[in-house]
């Protein structure tokens, strides 16, 4: 079979390296082209036909004045898709460009599968219709969406969350602190705060500075910045000057840390799952009449998927105007070591993993294309 893939952001290139690797495990005359970055790579064996650096903008004015590169990457996608005889388009999140390139593989007869799919639950939701409409399958890695889907009329199977089998790997292989340390030349003289500002540019410039100030108020505790992968490090020299950081080394960074700053995302389940306490921040413009708006428009009592798993606020969620030095400071104050909302925190955890299960979720989601498209 040969398989057109496309995740637009590095979360998505690795989840989309275990699903490629996955594809090839349950197909061996698999074949890829892909949009995606170097764990994508790795496992195809060959580069991207875009990277993800390309194409990762955040917010509605970040990506208006980047539309003539994503018209440009549209258009790219789209021949492509249009030359090379695929038996099947493969989403993997970023929904305003995965779904117009849906929309052309229907066109052209390809089978489109959505694997981590765009969260409507939460918000535009009118996106549903096109999912319902453009995909054979939703392969969730989310066990709540699966009712969700279904309400809607999509064909909808849970998969297990891969973070959930990642992290159990990544802890079997994680190095002793003191070798982390050693290798990163930093000190040990104080306990790690591990500082995930996200992997976009508007993240950084909008999360970093926050984080760093309410870290600052902890001269008891080390911030170490984690820089993901493919980000200039001179970003980091402009918002975080001075500051520790390691590059490509989240998961370590996370559970060598005794709590963390997390912008929300994916990087928040993946700190629960390692157990490591954390504030999950998300400033974005920052503004107090946006937050009261998204607070009417978004489906869902939170944002965040350790929240959303368990079904209740495990962790604190600090928002727009409320992710600020003060609220960020004293949150955390409230979750590190010795502190009583820390016991209470590692007992949602303990809730969340309960919820996922087990996983090998790359492995069934080639397993559940390969059985649907051979069918």
């Amino acid at each position: 079979m040969r398989y057109f893939v496309s995740a637009g952001e590095a979360s998505g290139d690795l989840h989309g390296g275990a699903l490629l690797r996955a594809l090839r495990d349950a197909d061996p005359q698999a074949s890829f082209e892909f949009l995606g970055g170097d764990e994508m790579a790795c496992a195809a064996g060959h580069a991207p036909l875009i990277h993800y650096r390309k194409m990762a903008y955040m917010g509605f004015a970040e990506v208006l004045r980047h539309l003539p590169d994503v018209a440009r990457n549209l258009a790219t996608a789209r021949r492509a898709l249009e030359t090379g005889k695929f038996d099947a388009l493969i989403l993997i999140d970023y929904p305003s460009f995965n779904l117009k390139l849906a929309g052309r593989a229907v066109e052209l007869g390809i089978p489109v599968y959505y694997y981590i799919a765009p969260k409507v639950w939460a918000w535009k939701e009118w996106r549903v219709k096109s999912i319902r409409k453009l995909c054979r399958k939703v392969l969730s890695i989310l066990p709540f969406e699966v009712e969700y889907f279904r309400g809607k009329g999509v064909e909808v199977e849970y998969v297990g969350n891969p973070s959930a089998e990642e992290i159990a790997e990544r802890q079997r292989a994680l190095q002793p602190v003191e070798d982390f340390l050693r290798a990163n030349s930093l000190s040990g003289k104080k306990p790690l705060l591990a500082i995930v500002p996200g992997s976009r540019v508007g993240e950084l410039r909008n999360n970093l500075p926050v984080m760093l100030e309410a870290a600052s108020r902890f001269p008891g505790y080390q911030p170490v910045v984690a820089m993901a992968p493919g980000l200039d490090a001179e970003l980091f020299e402009r918002f975080a000057p001075g500051v520790p950081r390691v590059e490509g080394q989240t998961f370590q960074l996370m559970a060598s840390s005794v709590a963390a700053l997390v912008t929300s995302g994916t990087a928040t389940l993946e700190c629960a799952l390692l157990g490591t306490p954390q504030v999950v921040c998300y400033r974005g413009s920052g503004s107090k009449a946006f937050y009261n708006i998204m607070k009417h428009v978004l489906k869902c009592p939170f944002v965040s998927l350790p929240n959303l798993i368990a079904g209740r606020a495990v962790v604190a969620e600090l928002l727009m105007h409320h992710c600020n030095a003060d609220e960020v400071s004293a949150e955390l104050k409230k979750i590190l070591p010795g502190a009583e909302g820390r016991g209470e925190m590692l007992e949602g955890y303990s809730a969340i993993k309960a919820a996922l299960g087990g996983s090998h979720a790359a492995e069934k989601a080639a397993a559940t294309i390969l059985a649907d498209l051979t069918s």
